[in-house]
């Protein structure tokens, strides 16, 4: 492997038995099993340092700010600013300035990234769902897509000790496509959600306390949620899991784990015996380049992040990228299926108003209710159900279109306390099954701002998506009604065209590097380790052979944990 001149004279001095890259679910997970095993772990993130005080703003308001939340560093906020509002912790996006990607010619997709120490758990819904056992196996259900080379069984112990260890409130239910876990109490229902039980319960949908990464009680010196409902905004008390709080800072204490921030990395480094030595990466406040060396690589920066790497590591062995014999790397890309509806409903209009906050987000969701009716419907696999309404903070804009339909003064103050909280809204989450036209490779034309190739996507839902959406929009319609609310129209929030997500919005990618029983028909074995190179793992949403109606972080957190198991006693083996 040939570097530059200047990278060769900045290679780090030590040798860390393993070096991460990615500070998200899967990265915070490493470093925290690993450095409680006693190994010297390196993290390299892409963005800066969090900041957790200056950053987190779950306790600001409009009028704490001269431009009341407009205006971000003299900028315009629409536009401009951050993609869900100035008040929230994102940092990062779906355009990032110089360092763009491209999208193939009839495709859609949008990429986010995580710019910050602990990436987008800093932020992220904190849905929870353990996968169930026929997720691992979704080829013996219905002949379509791939099978997990792992069961249930396999990474249930670790389910547990992520979730007794991030803290995950919830019921126990028993329902099979929504397996039950370690729970701390969940919060009641909010009085929007009531009603919207009722309705389902007529209906035959089954609709149960969500699970959330928020914990009801202390853990690990976190505080317990006050319930202030701006998880989105992050959680000083760190109550709302976030690998960066949860994980990182701890494992930093240790004296085990140094973090290098704005830390670019271009492509993991070989020797000639095929064995991973390292990463390089542009190191961002210098723009130089530099090398750290590790006798373990864990790549662990978002799925489409870390099959950038792979594609940009190449060498004599693997001249189409690190691993990737089997040709397979970046390959069946997948996002969940995403569609919202929203309604009025006037049993909710002029009742005394109350505080929703709760925790962030809704208190109640609905699994999939149609697990064992497969046959009967005409799209395979399912969805799951999350709701939103209530009371919630009007932001900057809320009431222009209000002043547009009723004028200024009295009348348009009526209209809106009228109609404050009588909305509901629904968003289906679900199953894409993969397929060969969805793939990213790297654009041979195009590199960022630091001289590496960027990623170009191909994506294109099928019949099956499209037909689940319809079934989305047919169940939600009917749910408003049975409240006897009116279906008011798309929810904007999801960022629909013509009736179905964009790619890549609802930013539940995965795939890309997907696990599986041989180098031929995958890239990485049921531990999250390469095939071909015994010291080179990728513990993020790329090691996905499916995409199912649960959201990733839970199940990336368990595999990566599970993983680090096996990484420890193989390297005690002297296997790696």
């Amino acid at each position: 492997m040939k570097w530059g001149l200047m990278a060769q004279n900045a290679i780090s001095q030590e040798i860390f038995d393993a070096v991460v890259v990615g500070s998200g679910a899967g990265g915070g997970t490493a470093v925290h099993v690993l450095t409680a095993k006693g190994l010297r772990v390196a993290l390299l993130e892409a963005g800066p340092m969090l900041d957790v005080g200056t950053e987190f703003k779950e306790h600001k308001v409009p009028t704490d700010y001269d431009h009341r939340g407009a205006e971000e560093g003299g900028k315009a906020y629409f536009g401009k600013g951050k993609p869900f509002g100035f008040f929230s912790t994102t940092s990062g996006g779906w355009e990032l300035e110089g360092e763009p990607y491209t999208v193939g010619e009839g495709s859609q997709f949008q990429w986010f990234r995580s710019r910050i120490l602990g990436g987008r758990t800093n932020h992220y819904g904190r849905m929870s769902f353990r996968f169930a056992e026929y997720d691992f196996k979704p080829y013996d259900k219905d002949g379509l897509g791939f099978n997990w080379p792992i069961s249930y069984q396999d990474i249930s112990p670790y389910y547990d000790k992520a979730e007794e260890f991030i803290g995950v409130a919830g019921t126990v239910e028993n329902v099979p496509s929504c397996p039950d876990g370690k729970f701390h109490a969940a919060p009641p229902p909010k009085v929007h959600e009531m009603l919207v039980k009722k309705a389902c319960d007529k209906l035959g949908v089954i609709c149960i306390a969500n699970r959330r990464a928020v914990i009801t009680k202390n853990l690990n010196g976190r505080a317990a949620c006050h319930y202030c409902g701006q998880c989105g905004r992050g959680c000083q008390s760190a109550s709302a899991y976030s690998s960066a709080q949860v994980q990182v800072f701890p494992a930093m204490k240790t004296g085990r784990l140094k973090v290098f921030d704005l830390a670019m990395v271009r492509e993991v480094l070989t020797d000639e015996n095929g064995k991973a030595t390292g990463v390089l990466y542009v190191d961002k406040k210098t723009r130089t380049e530099k090398i750290i060396k590790a006798k373990v690589v864990i790549l662990a920066a978002s799925a489409c992040e870390s099959t950038r790497i792979l594609l940009n590591s190449k060498s004599k062995e693997f001249p189409n990228g690190l691993a990737n014999g089997s040709g397979l790397l970046g390959r069946y890309l997948m996002d969940t299926v995403g569609f919202g509806l929203s309604g009025t409903v006037p049993a909710l209009e002029g009742m005394p108003h109350y505080n929703t906050d709760g925790y962030g987000g809704a208190h109640l969701f609905m699994p999939w209710w149609l697990w064992d009716k497969h046959n009967k419907l005409d799209f395979p696999r399912g969805y799951h159900i999350e709701i939103g309404g209530g009371y919630s903070m009007p932001g900057v804009g809320t009431y222009h279109g209000a002043a547009r339909r009723h004028g200024y003064g009295a009348n348009m103050k009526s209209k809106i306390r009228e109609g404050y909280g009588n909305t509901i809204g629904f968003a289906g989450r679900g199953e894409m099954i993969p397929n060969i036209h969805s793939y990213c490779e790297l654009d041979p034309n195009v590199v960022d701002r630091w001289g590496i190739p960027v990623l170009k996507f191909h994506f294109k839902w099928t019949d099956y998506e499209w037909k689940q959406a319809r079934h989305m929009e047919k169940t939600f319609a009917e749910i408003i009604t049975a409240m006897g609310g009116k279906v008011a129209g798309l929810s904007a929030s999801q960022r629909e065209s013509q009736g179905i997500s964009i790619p890549g919005t609802i930013i539940h990618e995965v795939g890309g590097a997907r696990m599986g029983k041989s180098a031929k028909d995958s890239v990485l074995n049921g531990y999250c380790q390469t095939h071909e190179m015994k010291n080179l793992f990728v513990m993020d949403g790329a090691s996905f052979a499916s995409n199912p109606d649960k959201n990733p972080t839970l199940t990336i957190n368990a595999l990566a944990w599970r993983a680090c198991d096996y990484l420890a006693e193989e390297m005690k083996k002297g296997n790696v």
